[in-house]
Formats: structure tokens, C-alpha cells, sequence
């Protein structure tokens, strides 16, 4: 379905309108021009239970989580299960690792008292929603988010899953009617489709759904340490190339003892020319909690391989009490499935109405 001209238009002078935003990050891509006044609106975010975290998940996703719930009335973060079976999942792993996954966003700072933390297959309302959210959604539209291009290239051909996934991420997300989205850029367009969607439904159903705004990380994307030039990414096949949230303390060392610099000793910080050092000098001063600059200026007098000791020496500092509390969380599995139980009531209570008011409108009943 084509959106008006007039709506396309306006969208354009709204990304026009965040480029040119000195303030862009922290509440991005494409924002209505109606914005909810700071500390007001509903948060919504997930993510799927697909093996431990990684240190890139942790700077990127899990801190900022832990940042709004503190900074927003109601916030949700769900382990979206059901996208993860867009990939062949075995079912006891999967079980397993649902667990594991609520057990190391409590032990990021994830609170069940500030947070509706709960696992997204549990709420039905996800997945009627999305397949009414897929009879307005066109084929093309799909056809060219980035990710599908992307994976189904991959795989030579990808599932119906996989294709209309980012129609599930809508449902998600417009279910709560949710007001901001923390995303990443790669994630800012999936987005802009629940946004169209919030449109469409409004346009022919009446206004329900706020239009969500995106809020993007200022934190640097970490990158691989063996390949600087791509992400941090838990399928990387070398195993020197992530450390995850659960990586021992020797583990880490030797991981960032081999990372990828080169052949000059001094410490400086340029992304385009010297990847590999400035990788090290995000995750130093994101572990840190300090400047880019404060960290380059730590490293003056060191060499590359002193500077790694130092960067070292930050990441165990921040990530070992968070190992030592997944270990605890995850050896009391029943205190893991009470948290997820107690937040699949709660976000029932705010899905089911909305989904109602949804089906009356459709015609359903």
C-alpha cells in the first residue's frame, strides 16, 4: 500500500530535520513532530535469546537499557523468542537459553520492579497483531529492508518467517503503544516500517497507535577484534574475535592481547585510518566510563601492547560482577521462570485491551 505523497513528503523534511539535528542520538529517526515532553512515554525493546551476550551487545543495547528505566515511566524489554525461530532452533537449547538470556539482563542491571522484563511468545497478542499488521504491509515494502537482502542472500533463500519478521518487530513494538524505541542504526528502518504501519492503521481504522520514536546509542559500535572493519558479532568463527559477558578474566586478556592494531606504537584515536586501536579506545573508555579523549590520554607514553593491558584491565573491571551474578542467577532456574511469569502478566495487562480495541476495529467482533 503507497503512502500519501503529502505523508512521504513530511517524513522526508523529518529525516532532513534530524541530520541537521545537533542533538541527533538521542532521539532519532524520523520522530513525530509531536514529541513526548523527557521522562514521559513507553520504551519498548527486545531482544532474542541467541547465545550469551557480547561486549558489543552490552555497550550498544544492554547499558542504555539499564539507563531508561530509569528515565521513563514504563519501559518493556522482551525475549523475543519467536523471531529467533526465524533460524532452526533446537527446542531444549532454546528453552535453555531463554533462561540464560533473562538471567544476564538482570545481572546487566535489568530490574523487574522498574521493567516489564518477559518472554515474547508467552503474549499471544504479538502474533495476531503482526498478522493483522501483514494485510496492510505490501510485498515490496518488505522486499527492500536491508536485512532481508542481506540474510536470505546468506542462505540463498530465506523462510516466510524470515521474510515478514519485520512486520512481527511492528506488532512488538505498537502493541504497547510504545513511544520510543532504542535501536541501532541498522535497525532504524525496520522502524520506519512501524511507523508507516501506525499511519496505515490510523488512516483507515481510526487513531490508536503513536507513531514511535527511534532513540539510538551515543556509544561507538565495537568491532571485531580480529576484523575492525565489521561488528562484534556472536556468529564470528574466529573465537578470538568477541568477548562475551561471561568470558573469564584470562579469556579476555588473551582476546585483547591478539586484537588487530598495527605497526605504529602510539595510541591515537582515528576510526578511518587506525581501526584497530581506536576499536580499543571505544571499549576503553566505554568500560571506563570516560571520555575518547580521557582514554587517549591515559595511553600517552604507552605503547600498543602496554595500552591493551590498560583496556585489559578496564573490561574485567566492569564485567566480572556481572559474570559472577549470571553464574548465581543462572543456578536457581525457578527464580528465572517466577521474573518472566510475573512480567508475562503484567504485559498481558497492557496488551490485551489494546488488541480488543484492535479486532473491534477491524471488525472482528
Amino acid at each position: 500500500m503507497a503512502l500519501p505523497v503529502r505523508t512521504n513528503f513530511k517524513h522526508l523534511l523529518r529525516l532532513i530535520h534530524q541530520l541537521n539535528s545537533p542533538k541527533r542520538g538521542l532521539c532519532s529517526g524520523a520522530c513525530p513532530e509531536k514529541r513526548e515532553p523527557p521522562g514521559s512515554g513507553r520504551v519498548f525493546s527486545g531482544i532474542q535469546p541467541t547465545g550469551v551476550p557480547h561486549l558489543g551487545n552490552y555497550l550498544g543495547a544492554l547499558e542504555n537499557w539499564v539507563a531508561l528505566q530509569n528515565q521513563y515511566p514504563s519501559v518493556l524489554y522482551s525475549i523475543v523468542d519467536l523471531h529467533s525461530i526465524t533460524q532452526p532452533q533446537d527446542p531444549t537449547q532454546l528453552r535453555s537459553s531463554i533462561l540464560d538470556m533473562a538471567a544476564s539482563l538482570l545481572a546487566c542491571g535489568i530490574n523487574p520492579e522498574k521493567t516489564i522484563l518477559f518472554q515474547q511468545s508467552q503474549v499471544s497478542e504479538h502474533a495476531e497483531l503482526s498478522w493483522i499488521l501483514g494485510c496492510l504491509t505490501s510485498m515490496p515494502r518488505l522486499r527492500h529492508l536491508p536485512q532481508w537482502k542481506i540474510k536470505s542472500k546468506l542462505k540463498n533463500e530465506g523462510s516466510v518467517g524470515l521474510y515478514t519478521y519485520p512486520v512481527l518487530q511492528a506488532a512488538d513494538v505498537l502493541l504497547y503503544k510504545s513511544t520510543h524505541v532504542p535501536v541501532g542504526e541498522d535497525q532504524v528502518q525496520h522502524l520506519e516500517l512501524a511507523q508507516d504501519l501506525a499511519r496505515i492503521f490510523n488512516n483507515r481504522f481510526g487513531d490508536l497507535f503513536p507513531e514511535p520514536c527511534a532513540l539510538l546509542s551515543s556509544t561507538r559500535k565495537v568491532k571485531s577484534l580480529r576484523d575492525p572493519s565489521a561488528k562484534m558479532s556472536k556468529s564470528d568463527p574466529q573465537a578470538m574475535a568477541t568477548i562475551t559477558i561471561t568470558d573469564l578474566p584470562d579469556d579476555i586478556a588473551l582476546k585483547i592481547c591478539r586484537s588487530v592494531t598495527d605497526f605504529t606504537s602510539e595510541v591515537t584515536f582515528d576510526p578511518e585510518t587506525r581501526p584497530g586501536v581506536s576499536n580499543l579506545v571505544t571499549i576503553h573508555a566505554a568500560m571506563a566510563m570516560i571520555s575518547v579523549e580521557e582514554a587517549v590520554s591515559q595511553a600517552t607514553g604507552l605503547d600498543t601492547g602496554a595500552y591493551k593491558k590498560l583496556v585489559t584491565e578496564a573490561v574485567i573491571q566492569r564485567l566480572t560482577p556481572i559474570r559472577e551474578e549470571i553464574e548465581r542467577l543462572g543456578s536457581d532456574r525457578a527464580h528465572l521462570e517466577g521474573v518472566l511469569a510475573q512480567g508475562t502478566r503484567r504485559a498481558r495487562e497492557l496488551a490485551a485491551p489494546v488488541l480488543r480495541e484492535v479486532r473491534q476495529r477491524v471488525g472482528f467482533c
